[in-house]
């Protein structure tokens, strides 16, 4: 598919748009201050799942100083959310931020929202321009073209950042309304080049949400369209980086990294195909190598229906079979299998580095 080529915003070491890969990101899902020891090895985790950016709610002044000591890790680019009060922004930005969020219709006065514009530029710090469907101020919210109406507020906001001469610019136009998260997004890539940051807003729990933004943000990137992605999930963070990198995964956005071909169960089986994945599921997460990994639940779907894939594993009785390209190169044991494919995988893995 052919991307759209927008503009290029720098988010700390990560550029947006341009010709970059699309990025993934969350949001952390508790207050600031409640960050514990636990933090770090999470944010970590996050990053080895491949979340790309992560963005934390700054709702008041005591926060600053533990955003200050966040953007200090230097694991991921941070993101301020910021509502109402210009001067968390202009605390944030301080405090060392790579891109504030702001949704400039609910900051106040035109001259806060160039107070920030200003601190912005002059700090490097990019700005999200975040405009929901729920948040058109009350003349729009009759429009019978809802797509259109947002659209054109979010032009309006960006001739204000270009008054000033910043460019470093991001914008998200979601609703809760899939379709018109589709609308909204294709008619501002096709009047605009500002990259643009896709979701699908208070999409619901995990399986809602990952079918609505699948299908949403699968036609929109399909169509060459989005720089940036998160998949707001009612549950855990871990997922909405997991279902964000699958989906580029997919699309053929993202090569690096493991791909799964899993068998349900059925009255068929042989082999346990759900424990053999949770089993490792912790260390699949670790592989960045393009590799493509079959786990078959009996020989109906065993070697011969995965013989495309780099390594597979199947069973039959006390016996496992590990096998790549569909011929079989080990057998082993439900004891064992789990070891002894992870030798496999190296193997595998080591070929195409060598490569």
């Amino acid at each position: 598919m052919a991307r759209k080529i927008t503009r290029p915003a720098k988010v700390g070491i990560l550029t947006v748009g341009g010709t970059s890969p699309v990025s993934v990101q969350t949001m952390w899902d508790k207050p600031i201050g409640a960050v514990d020891n636990n933090f770090i090895i999470l944010l970590e985790e996050l990053k080895t799942s491949g979340c790309d950016i992560i963005r934390f709610s700054v709702p008041s002044e005591g926060d600053i100083q533990q955003l200050a000591d966040i953007c200090k890790l230097g694991i991921m680019p941070v993101v301020a959310d910021i509502h109402f009060d210009y001067k968390l922004a202009l605390k944030s930005i301080h405090a060392g931020v790579d891109k504030i969020r702001i949704n400039p219709g609910n900051i106040g006065a035109e001259w806060k929202v160039r107070e920030v514009i200003k601190a912005a530029a002059a700090s490097g710090c990019a700005v999200r321009i975040g405009l929901n469907g729920g948040s058109l101020p009350h003349n729009m919210r009759g429009s019978k073209d809802k797509a259109a109406s947002m659209c054109e507020l979010a032009g309006d906001y960006i001739d204000l950042f270009q008054s000033e001469s910043f460019t470093n610019i991001i914008v998200s136009l979601k609703d809760s309304d899939a379709e018109i998260t589709y609308r909204v997004n294709k008619l501002f890539s096709e009047t605009f080049d500002y990259p643009l940051h896709l979701g699908v807003t208070e999409a619901g729990p995990l399986i809602p949400s990952v079918t609505k933004s699948a299908f949403i943000l699968g036609r929109l990137l399909s169509e060459g369209i989005g720089d940036t992605l998160r998949i707001s999930i009612t549950g855990s963070i871990l997922d909405e980086v997991r279902a964000g990198v699958e989906l580029l995964k997919l699309l053929n956005l993202r090569t690096e990294g493991l791909k799964l071909i899993s068998c349900p169960k059925c009255g068929r089986s042989s082999f346990d195909t759900h424990w053999f994945v949770n089993m490792m599921e912790p260390y699949f997460r670790t592989i960045h190598a393009d590799v493509t990994v079959a786990v078959m639940g009996c020989a109906v779907n065993g070697p011969g229906e995965a013989a495309h894939a780099d390594i597979g594993i199947t069973g039959i009785g006390r016996e496992v079979f590990i096998f790549r390209k569909g011929s079989i190169v080990r057998k082993s044991s439900t004891a064992s299998c789990t070891e002894d494919f992870k030798e496999e995988m190296q193997k595998v893995i080591n070929e195409k580095t060598d490569h």
